[in-house]
């Protein structure tokens, strides 16, 4: 069955969280940008391994409604539209997106837990390591060989089209290193 996406503000995302009802949500960042800081009461299912006989299984334990909307959360709602797009097809309930992620939320005032975790976000560890290999490329092109100039090129056409197309390979592959993907701790 496909069923429809929609965008719900932070704002009145918070409004429904202070409401008495008690929503469907689940997290798909990573699991260390989960240790990090989290919202209380979400299901964590990191966008890179997102199963959906998984979620349905976990919304069938927790009683969920399928005329009741099934919230997405990551970071800005760039990964939980694409979790969104992924699960439209398999799942009986409408998905809906928090626009602005967990930044937004934060800024809105929903109090956001903060974990113990310790690595730093997938968005961080993106610009550090596309930068580490620009200077990198630049640095042996001067010394070495000019054709290291090319790895630097490379990089940048990558975030060009990482911006143009709002996918980043790099992210992905990122977001699969064992330092983001420990097991999540239940919140």
């Amino acid at each position: 069955m496909t069923t429809s996406i929609n965008t719900i503000s932070a704002s009145d995302f918070k409004a429904l969280l202070n409401s008495n009802t008690r929503p469907a949500i689940v997290d798909v960042r990573t699991v260390a940008e989960v240790d990090t800081q989290f919202l209380e009461g979400c299901a964590h299912f990191p966008l890179q391994t997102l199963n959906c006989q998984e979620i349905k299984s976990h919304l069938q334990q927790q009683g969920h409604n399928p005329q009741q909307p099934l919230y997405l959360l990551c970071a800005s709602g760039q990964r939980a539209t694409r979790a969104a797009e992924q699960l439209q097809a398999d799942l009986d309930c409408p998905l809906v997106v928090v626009e602005g992620g967990i930044g937004a939320l934060n800024s809105a005032g929903v109090t956001i837990q903060q974990g113990g975790g310790t690595v730093m976000s997938l968005e961080r560890q993106v610009r550090i390591a596309a930068g580490s290999l620009v200077v990198i490329g630049v640095a042996l092109g001067t010394l070495v060989n000019p054709g290291f100039y090319g790895l630097a090129a490379f990089v940048g056409a990558g975030l060009v089209f990482a911006g143009v197309t709002d996918t980043c390979g790099m992210g992905m592959m990122l977001a699969r290193m064992p330092w983001n993907n420990r097991t999540a701790k239940k919140h």
